[in-house]
């Protein structure tokens, strides 16, 4: 199969990054050091190719009835343009077809960013659903997406961009965008870290790459990316959630927007008979003893209740190894997680593990 390239490829084979098939794309796992990448983002500012993520514009006059419907968090909270929110979308039976972020254009346009592995089948779901609302879905394939963060981020970003698109994005809050023309930048992320992700056409992303690495903002690649958000315990699709899974179980309860009481969103059905009672829930742990935690690893408890890993590893802010797990919501006492046939004592704790830079457990 041949892979699919960003507009960065030919950036990472020049920085001699080492370069991994993610979800169809020739992607770069680090540079130099993962470690290094990991502490440049906490204490100064990295930066991300996320451009084989996608960005979908959509648009008509029941664009925000047809999202309230379609998501499982409700679009109708957001009055103000470029607001976003975080979501899930869900199959009838409640499993989670993807994870993603919905801004607000206007009543009749917002723009949704969906995952790289899940693009084509949340097109053809999107699509599908829009169909019955007159509601027009353009993949903005001339779009590449570029995330950068850190404390010193947005400063470094805003010195890269025109006078007034800069002003703008230093006065937004979290999860709110501006825009000028076809550069749209959001202060989201995916680090636990402040900072910008930056949707604009492929020859500006290459430039605005070209200008942050000039000024010092270190290059990082998705090992990087992924020691980050698993201290900031985000959820990674395909992991901590998929298909076979509901957002209840998934520690995303709290993205799901219950009132109005007669929003019929996709999923609700399924879901609402285990609000506040789900038999398993999502936790977060830290190792006590030696070893790391990896994916797929045993957890039990004291009172006899068991589940399993379903990301982890070392966390080099916290120079301890970590993870979320999907465990019986019933547990109790002392914890335990199975590596290479010992059991290791856990601390449960209540991710996020660590926001900016600080140990939060």
């Amino acid at each position: 199969m041949t892979l699919k390239h960003t507009a960065l490829h030919a950036e990472h084979l020049r920085l001699g990054a080492r370069l991994v098939d993610f979800a169809g794309w020739d992607m770069p796992i680090q540079y130099q050091s993962q470690l290094d990448e990991h502490h440049a983002v906490r204490s100064a500012a990295g930066m991300f190719d996320v451009a084989h993520m996608s960005a979908l514009d959509l648009q008509g006059a029941r664009c925000r009835e047809f999202l309230r419907h379609l998501l499982a968090n409700d679009v109708g909270k957001l009055k103000l343009p470029g607001k976003a929110l975080y979501s899930c979308m869900l199959r009838d039976d409640g499993g989670i077809l993807d994870d993603l972020i919905a801004y607000y254009i206007s009543d009749e346009a917002f723009r949704l960013v969906v995952n790289a592995g899940t693009t084509d089948k949340d097109i053809a779901w999107i699509s599908a659903q829009a169909a019955a609302y007159g509601v027009t879905v353009r993949y903005r394939s001339d779009l590449g997406i570029l995330a950068v963060q850190g404390p010193q981020a947005r400063t470094a970003v805003a010195r890269h961009l025109p006078a007034a698109l800069a002003e703008a994005a230093l006065q937004l809050i979290a999860f709110q965008a501006a825009w000028s023309g076809d550069v749209f930048v959001g202060r989201t992320g995916y680090t636990g870290e402040d900072g910008f992700e930056l949707i604009l056409p492929h020859a500006e992303l290459v430039s605005l790459w070209g200008s942050l690495l000039a000024d010092g903002v270190k290059p990082c690649g998705l090992g990087a990316r992924d020691t980050l958000r698993l201290e900031a315990g985000m959820n990674l699709y395909g992991q901590d959630m998929d298909e076979s899974r509901h957002p209840l179980e998934s520690g995303l309860g709290w993205t799901v927007a219950w009132t109005p009481d007669d929003r019929d969103f996709i999923g609700r059905r399924a879901i609402e008979p285990l609000r506040g009672n789900s038999p398993q829930t999502l936790v977060g742990l830290v190792l006590e003893g030696r070893g790391v935690i990896r994916a797929h690893m045993p957890v039990r408890f004291a009172n006899g209740a068991v589940g399993e890993t379903t990301s982890g590893g070392f966390a080099p802010t916290m120079k301890q190894s970590i993870a979320m797990a999907r465990v019986a919501s019933d547990y109790s006492g002392a914890c335990e997680v199975e590596i290479r046939g010992q059991w290791v004592a856990a601390r449960l704790v209540k991710p996020p593990f660590v926001r900016h830079g600080k140990v939060l457990v």
